[in-house]
């Protein structure tokens, strides 16, 4: 029963002493929580400078890439857009970039381009084996023929093709040339024999010499030299494109035509006389019109977004803002733009936004595209558009608004950063210390605290 009894009081008086120590764990945390309260406003301040430096940093983002968006449509149109061409059919077709400029121009077709097409003498079956079995090489070179000589063309690379028992057949042998990238082909005859038909690119250029050595059989074949033996037979020359385009002579080794009109490639699909036109096109303009619009509102959108997350004021959105909201209140260079524009079915709501009737659109982009597209957009770079385009690309410049706040910003950012790493690491070596002190007077049995209430003040 004594046993019994003491045990029981040992159990009683630990009991006692851990809710003791507890209570006075308790107490000393208290009291570290309580003179620390004092430094939560410091540690507040610049948590919310953190926050505020990553919410702008995020919306001068958002920004520049909204820009960056909208350049890429403005730089679409710049120039006057797509151009619609127009002219009788049969002798070309054609397209064009940004870049042409509306014209009519005289087209005369004289020569169409081609390549050289030699064809050999028949043989009896496009599966039986030619010649002996023995390797044999063929060469094929390009260049230009003048009465009889040949002239390699340095630009053009020879092709060498080896044929042997495994593919010393008519077919085996075309087989061969194609892998090459030589155009090469069995052909029937109307007398039953096949013919192997090989052709060349188009050029004057690129006439073909075939030289064959090995088995004489190949070689005799399909040997061909334009200065010496020839055992093909040279069903159409190699040739170049050969037209005047308002009176100047051009020559393209091949029947697509650049640079003759600027921003213009024809595709010339006979001999004979035509114009072409280069105009805007009503469709296109308005199409300009449109994806000129949804460009601007995008932006504007964007710019509504950042001034409601409270960057109103931020001095890169303000300018931007701005500067884009008065360009389109006064049209910029153009004073009239704005009125032509409003005339054209394009106007502002209450929000900055712009709105598009289709049908005004339509009857101005049919009574005069060409005025409508260079209102929007033109080689000048005077349109609203480009107008647009140009703010744009300052605002993100190296010197630009943009470029200075994000900059100012990330500094601002890295010395809270760094502010915030010391303060907490101060306030944690004041809290540890606090813990130690309050708890070794707990300890002591002085529950005052010694009256310190700061790191300082214990120190």
């Amino acid at each position: 029963m004594t046993t019994t009894s003491t045990v029981g009081t040992a159990g009683a008086n630990s009991n006692s002493a851990t809710s003791s120590t507890s209570a006075a764990s308790a107490a000393v945390y208290a009291r570290v929580q309580k003179v620390m309260s004092s430094q939560n406003a410091a540690a507040a301040k610049l948590n919310a400078a953190l926050t505020n430096d990553q919410t702008k940093l995020s919306g001068l983002g958002q920004l520049q890439s909204a820009l960056a968006t909208y350049q890429a449509v403005a730089q679409s149109l710049v120039g006057g857009g797509l151009n619609a061409i127009t002219f009788p059919p049969g002798t070309a077709t054609a397209s064009s970039d940004k870049t042409a400029q509306a014209a009519t121009y005289a087209l005369n077709v004289q020569q169409l381009a081609q390549g050289q097409l030699l064809t050999s003498a028949g043989v009896p079956s496009e599966t039986a084996p030619i010649g002996s079995d023995a390797a044999t090489t063929i060469t094929v070179d390009y260049g230009s023929t003048d009465g009889g000589a040949f002239t390699p063309n340095s630009a053009a690379k020879s092709q060498t093709i080896t044929i042997d028992s495994s593919n010393n057949t008519p077919d085996g042998i075309a087989a061969a040339l194609q892998q090459a990238g030589i155009n090469a082909k069995v052909v029937p005859n109307a007398d039953g024999s096949f013919a192997l038909a090989i052709s060349g690119p188009s050029g004057a250029a690129n006439s073909m010499r075939i030289g064959v050595s090995g088995d004489a059989a190949v070689g005799k074949l399909l040997a061909y030299d334009p200065a010496g033996a020839q055992s093909m037979t040279q069903t159409s020359a190699a040739q170049d494109a050969k037209l005047t385009v308002g009176g100047v002579a051009v020559t393209s080794a091949t029947n697509t035509v650049t640079g003759a009109i600027g921003g213009v490639t024809l595709n010339l699909t006979a001999v004979g006389k035509t114009s072409l036109s280069v105009a805007p096109s009503a469709t296109q303009v308005s199409a300009n019109v449109n994806a000129f619009v949804s460009a601007y509102n995008a932006l504007n959108s964007k710019l509504q977004t950042l001034q409601a997350a409270g960057l109103g004021n931020d001095p890169a959105v303000k300018q931007v803002g701005n500067q884009i909201a008065q360009l389109l209140k006064t049209g910029g260079s153009s004073s009239s733009a704005i009125t032509a524009l409003k005339a054209a079915g394009v106007t502002q709501d209450s929000n900055g936004n712009l709105q598009v009737d289709a049908t005004k659109l339509a009857a101005a982009a049919n009574a005069n595209p060409s005025a409508l597209n260079q209102l929007v957009s033109n080689s000048k770079g005077t349109g609203l558009a480009d107008q647009l385009g140009t703010l744009a690309t300052g605002f993100s410049s190296a010197n630009g608004v943009i470029t200075r706040e994000t900059a100012s910003t990330k500094i601002d950012l890295n010395n809270v950063t760094n502010k915030r790493s010391v303060l907490t690491t101060a306030l944690t070596a004041q809290a540890n210390a606090l813990v130690a002190l309050y708890t070794a007077q707990a300890q002591a049995g002085d529950g005052s605290g010694g009256g310190a209430s700061s790191l300082w003040d214990m120190l």
